[in-house]
């Protein structure tokens, strides 16, 4: 079915041929492998009484730098975007069935992958708790539940900024933050509105769409520093839980990479030749989001990225993709929502000697589905694990078990994201008529990194 939209080409620069070291993707390999070695070094060094080593000081100060950095952009990121793409939706003929059709396809794949999760998790079962002390067993910082959720949905000030008063004797500190999830219902109410209004909003859409760009270029300019926070956030890790504490949860980390790895080898491919689209060629088109996932853990900060690759290497138009994109990186999240809560509450049953029946595993797959939006955030999947284990009826204090293995375990999750929100846009333009064919079969236009 032909459909006409208005196209309009990207501001960026064509790659130039660049040496391996100046590779984007070899500096992230580089950042990873140093990771490693600077955690070795930085426990092979030791402690000053209670005070951490200068290089473990030096590995947290710049990790929490990175990660703030992405969280610092995500209130703007998530607004100007949300309201953009719904806004484009007017360039669209039958959007509102493009719509239905991208929420129906997350629906299925999200499906697909809870099933792998628990297919893995039970297949594991025996071995998956195997050598984990209860010693690390500890009540969630946060708590996801079916009623926090939908009632967290209703902003309760602009943008959903919400302010964390603690007191201190007869200071009181007031720690900033925000819920992505207010943010979105917001931005989705601005922007239909701005769709029903028409002309009258152009003057406001325009500006939204200049402060996108504004926004994006500084988001760029983090992402180029991907390989530093990597580095720090791997080596952190690797102090502060030790290869022992890494070691005992091994079965869990192969058993999620396994189950990752067969949607990514699976599920995906299974969906794309039902669909008549090359496997080989769209992983070869999506390889740069999935390394910037991969190390960035944060669907929502390479978000620019996975729309610059489904325009540009996929095919999908940009009025099209404009939408579904962030739609899907705060909504769309098979790594974190699907695979991942899946096998760990089957972890945190056998832990504590649970026996789930039928009915359970079904509540599983029906969590994942419904409350993936519950995940919308920079990085982990906390929110998403409590809400399936209170479903349930499984201890939370099972959450403290895994916070070993969280920043590796989360980068997975993170690569099959955003591989799963690029996947989407482009079935269901292929199923509507609109993907362009001769870009999508063409060597990837993008590499991942923009001028």
């Amino acid at each position: 079915m032909s459909q006409t939209i208005s196209e309009s080409t990207p501001d960026t620069d064509t790659p130039k041929t660049q040496g391996l070291l100046s590779r984007f993707g070899f500096q992230i390999v580089l950042g990873l492998l140093a990771g490693v070695v600077l955690g070795g070094v930085a426990i092979t060094i030791g402690t000053n009484g209670t005070e951490p080593n200068w290089l473990t000081a030096t590995l947290t100060q710049i990790g929490s730098s990175y990660v703030g950095l992405l969280k610092l952009l995500v209130v703007p990121l998530v607004f100007t975007a949300v309201i953009s793409s719904i806004a484009r939706l007017r360039e669209v003929t039958n959007a509102a069935r493009l719509a239905v059709s991208t929420l129906v396809w997350f629906a299925i794949t999200a499906f697909a992958s809870v099933v792998i999760g628990i297919l893995v998790g039970v297949l594991s079962r025996p071995w998956l708790a195997a050598g984990v002390s209860g010693e690390a067993a500890a009540e969630p910082g946060r708590v996801g539940s079916w009623t926090a959720f939908l009632t967290g949905l209703i902003p309760s000030n602009f943008l959903g900024l919400e302010v964390d008063l603690t007191a201190k004797g007869d200071a009181v500190t007031a720690t900033p933050g925000f819920n992505v999830l207010q943010i979105l219902v917001l931005s989705i109410a601005l922007g239909i509105a701005a769709l029903k209004v028409g002309k009258a909003a152009d003057g406001f859409v325009s500006f939204v769409e200049s402060a996108l760009a504004v926004v994006q270029k500084v988001l760029w300019w983090v992402i180029r520093l991907a390989p530093i926070g990597t580095a720090a956030l791997i080596g952190k890790a690797i102090v502060s839980y030790g290869w022992a504490s890494l070691a005992s949860l091994g079965v869990f980390v192969v058993a999620l990479y396994a189950g990752l790895l067969l949607v990514w080898v699976v599920v995906y491919p299974a969906v794309l030749k039902f669909n008549g689209l090359p496997v080989a060629q769209f992983y070869r088109n999506i390889w740069p989001v999935i390394t910037l996932g991969f190390v960035t853990r944060s669907s929502m900060g390479v978000m620019p990225v996975t729309e610059q690759v489904t325009e540009r290497n996929l095919g999908v138009p940009r009025s099209y993709a404009a939408f579904a994109v962030p739609l899907g990186a705060t909504t769309k999240m098979d790594g974190c929502a699907a695979v991942f809560p899946a096998l760990a509450a089957i972890f945190v049953a056998q832990f504590y000697g649970v026996e789930l029946e039928w009915g359970q595993y079904l509540l599983i797959i029906a969590v994942s589905v419904l409350g993936s939006a519950a995940t919308a955030g920079t990085t982990g999947a906390t929110v998403m694990l409590t809400l399936t284990l209170s479903t349930l009826g499984l201890p939370l204090a099972g959450v403290g078990l895994l916070l070993a293995i969280e920043p590796i375990v989360d980068m997975g999750r993170t690569a099959l994201n955003v591989t799963g929100q690029a996947l989407v846009p482009a079935v269901v333009a292929k199923r509507e008529g609109i993907l362009d064919r001769a870009v999508y079969d063409t060597e990837p236009a993008f590499d991942g990194v923009r001028g």
